[in-house]
């Protein structure tokens, strides 16, 4: 297979005489010898269509199948089962084909979609707006964090252990170039204590409920916390387990944010996945990426707009309120197809089977000699627990034996600690037999 290269030598011979040059290495002179890569691209071999088209039919099994592995990890992304009409109805090429809708009178279909989608996510948070949408739960807490700022006129971020160290990550990369201060509030038992010593008072107070240890939170203490220094309750939830919790708004959330990625999302290596953003009405124009409106037309039907546009960076430049230009339209199709397919009953089940599931699994692991919980406080749908060898080499032994085990813990939780997530896909069977075979490992 030759290279592409989009321009012709004619065109780049006219393009070095107009600039006066005589070669491309002249042209890039300006570019550190040191800052070039002085090699060609290590790139594998071209492939014919045919071959590309059975890896590719290789890789999308692997993915449906989790490599073979029975899957008991999460962590933010959840093996759930996506129904066959979701994944009809989202891959529609009116849906995968369709591009940010500036133009109403011919985006109709799409700008509905995601409308019925603000709406569906704002049920789910108990707050009155909801975007459409971000790119994932880690950059929606970075958008949270840039409103509290924004709102409260501070820099400095009081976010708990309990939220997802990969969010964390992504948070500080920001606040770099923003200029936040991120300070971490650690973990007591599972949960987020406050007890700070007196310092710049936040922007926002972030906790997770579920956290990432799977435990569940005292949203009260936050939001007193958040009252007494006059900053934002930011709540990091898991939209799976909404369906038996009482929402974060109606606890005192001034902004929800959330991984959309177990409601209709396959786990994809990785991504693409959905960023959940809500908000009270008071926040409105702080809103960051899209927002989908409803209005009617000159002859009095209802249509649908994006609206107020001027927040966006396409339209205020260097004065927007985010940097966030485009979405992830068509994950958040999928996902309101998802909640529309459930309805409020579907999804109390759905979190239902995996409490149960969890129950069941960590009741399994418990009589386990050895294995210890990490945390005491109740858990929903994931939890936590403590391995007599390290929970890396648990994972390799465990793979052998056909199950992906969970994710072993960030030094910060402790050196020996699993998580564990259990979905409704997970049998009574597979569990039973992912017991027997973690005690084989660790005995």
């Amino acid at each position: 297979m030759t290279s592409f290269v989009p321009h012709t030598d004619a065109e780049i011979d006219e393009m070095l005489a107009r600039l006066g040059l005589s070669s491309l290495d002249e042209l890039f002179t300006v570019v550190p010898e040191a800052l070039r890569l002085m090699r060609p691209l290590d790139l594998a071999p071209g492939m014919g269509e045919p071959d590309v088209a059975a890896e590719m039919g290789r890789l999308a099994s692997a993915n449906a199948t989790g490599a073979g592995l029975v899957c008991f990890a999460g962590g933010g992304a959840y093996d759930h089962e996506v129904p066959a009409a979701v994944r009809r109805v989202a891959f529609r090429s009116e849906f995968v084909t369709a591009y940010t809708p500036y133009q109403p009178e011919v985006a109709q279909g799409v700008l509905q979609a995601l409308f019925e989608y603000q709406t569906l996510v704002s049920r789910l948070a108990g707050l009155p707006i909801a975007n459409a949408s971000l790119y994932d739960g880690a950059t929606a807490l970075v958008e949270a964090g840039n409103l509290a700022a924004a709102a409260t006129k501070r820099t400095a971020l009081w976010v708990s252990a309990g939220v997802n160290p990969r969010w964390r990550e992504v948070l500080r990369t920001f606040a770099v170039g923003t200029g936040h201060s991120v300070v971490d509030l650690p973990l007591v038992d599972g949960r987020t204590s406050f007890d700070l010593d007196e310092g710049e008072p936040p922007a926002a107070v972030v906790v997770a409920s579920p956290n990432h240890l799977g435990c569940l939170e005292e949203t009260a203490e936050a939001r007193r916390v958040a009252t007494e220094t006059g900053a934002l309750l930011v709540v990091c939830v898991d939209p799976v387990a909404a369906g038996l919790l009482r929402t974060a708004g109606s606890q005192g959330a001034d902004v929800v944010v959330g991984e959309g990625q177990p409601l209709g999302t396959p786990l994809s290596f990785g991504g693409p996945y959905l960023g959940l953003f809500a908000c009270g009405l008071e926040q409105v124009r702080r809103v960051p990426g899209r927002l989908v409106g409803e209005t009617v037309d000159v002859d009095g039907r209802r249509a649908y707009v994006t609206t107020l546009r001027t927040r966006e960076q396409d339209i205020r430049r260097e004065k927007a309120t985010s940097n966030v230009c485009t979405n992830q339209t068509l994950i958040a199709v999928a996902c309101a197809l998802q909640l529309s397919w459930l309805g409020t009953t579907g999804l109390r089940e759905l979190a239902l089977r995996c409490a149960r599931g969890t129950r069941f699994a960590r009741e399994a692991l418990l009589a386990i000699d050895g294995v210890e919980p990490l945390a005491g406080a109740p858990t929903l749908r994931e939890f936590a627990v403590r391995l007599p060898l390290d929970p890396a080499v648990v994972v390799e032994r465990m793979a052998e034996d056909g199950f992906l085990a969970g994710i072993p813990l960030e030094p910060e939780y402790g050196r020996d600690g699993l998580l564990v997530a259990v979905t409704e896909r997970r049998t009574r069977a597979e569990i039973e037999a992912y017991a027997d075979a973690m005690e084989k490992v660790v005995r």
